[in-house]
């Protein structure tokens, strides 16, 4: 039988390098698989404690994180999939503005909040109360 500490250490290895390829790589699609496989570091130290203990729970929540990470993946790759079709990138440097696809750019921001309230429509008189 092999020892629990082996599953731990080959699960925080895996878990350190899913964690370097998040932070480390631009593409979208590494970043996904760098996700999913801290989720499955996570799971394989789930199931090494579950075996240690003769406990079913570990191995039950184990089930439960497959079944996110699977609705995890196919959100994701949806997305990536029409960020790409509108921008031709993967790189999540150039996909991190929050604009409109296409270049396409929203209302300015105001300046501060008194320009901001300047902007807006102003009331019939005598329609505003007094604070």
């Amino acid at each position: 039988m092999v020892p629990t500490l082996y599953y731990v250490v080959l699960a925080a290895t895996l878990f350190t390098m899913g964690a370097l390829g998040v932070l480390i790589r631009r593409n979208a699609l590494i970043v996904f698989m760098s996700v999913e496989l801290m989720l499955n570091s996570a799971n394989l130290a789930l199931v090494a404690f579950a075996q240690a203990r003769q406990d079913v729970g570990g191995q039950v929540l184990v089930f439960f994180v497959m079944v996110v990470a699977a609705a995890e993946v196919a959100v994701g790759l949806a997305l990536l999939v029409a960020i790409f079709q509108s921008r031709n990138t993967t790189d999540v440097d150039d996909v991190s503005t929050l604009r409109g696809s296409r270049g396409v750019r929203g209302p300015k921001a105001p300046e501060n909040i008194l320009s901001f309230l300047a902007a807006l429509p102003s009331k019939k008189k005598g329609t505003a109360k007094a604070l």
